[in-house]
């Protein structure tokens, strides 16, 4: 434990890869089922299939209420979204933010895939937030602090012109989904007064996630009381690996 922060042993680490490379797999397995005509709760009917199948159990559904496995988010819909029967069309921006646990451990990730062809735009916007997370991952190193993870995330879709979610951040990531500490995707410069800011050490596991946005970083939740859209209507995109900071350099533990 340091200041609140779990850290995490060499064998808890490999618990966690466990249950991480399951995420990258059936996020895999939904990237390919992703087409016009598909619908969100046919997606998560799959990754339901595609976990149970790995020994794993979906880690949102019932979470705080979650009502469903995977969290489903298209076009302005920024995190959060339920599957519905809605059918994806061509040139749809979906969100898929998929966790599971196995053997007691999270592992928890997100990605942005295109329906068909998408606008120049959206395409854009989708490479400057999967860019934007390898910035973080890269500044995850021992001795540096956590804004140095946002601030490396914000140095690069900033100058963009994008909008960068303030409302939702990272977070620490174990035998919980969430834990300590939060970590934003912006510098320290719009941290609220007093936010603790602790150096980076081998053994903290992180979840982190940019969500960027095409126009303003404002956004207000749904009537459903979960989908988070952009406040003004405009596309969102969504990166998440959970990473593992070592001697060595940070360890991706949701990809191959």
């Amino acid at each position: 434990m340091a200041g609140g922060i779990e850290i995490k042993t060499a064998d808890e680490i490999a618990y966690m890869r466990e249950a991480s490379l399951i995420v990258w797999e059936v996020l895999e397995q939904l990237e390919k089922a992703v087409a016009p005509g598909v619908t969100l709760e046919e997606l998560d009917a799959i990754a339901e299939r595609e976990t149970v199948q790995r020994g794993a159990v979906c880690a949102f559904k019932g979470l705080y209420g979650f009502p469903k496995n995977i969290c489903i988010s298209v076009n302005e819909q920024v995190v959060h979204g339920i599957p519905t029967r809605r059918k994806l069309v061509e040139g749809d921006l979906l969100k898929l933010d998929y966790g599971v646990i196995k053997r007691g451990w999270y592992g928890d990730s997100a990605r942005t895939i295109p329906v068909g062809k998408v606008s120049p735009d959206a395409r854009k916007l989708v490479e400057a937030t999967r860019d934007s997370l390898e910035k973080g991952i890269r500044a995850m190193v021992e001795g540096n602090r956590i804004s140095d993870i946002g601030a490396a995330i914000e140095s690069h879709v900033a100058p963009m012109g994008y909008g960068i979610v303030r409302d939702y951040v990272g977070h620490g990531i174990g035998k919980k989904l969430h834990e300590d500490p939060q970590v934003p995707n912006y510098g320290p410069a719009r941290w609220s007064r007093g936010q603790p800011n602790p150096r980076l050490r081998a053994g903290m596991v992180l979840a982190i996630e940019p969500m960027i946005n095409l126009g303003t970083h404002e956004v207000e939740t749904l009537p459903d009381g979960w989908t988070v859209v952009t406040r003004d209507g405009k596309l969102s995109a969504h990166w998440e690996h959970t990473i593992a900071i070592t001697g060595n350099g940070p360890q991706v533990l949701t990809r191959p």
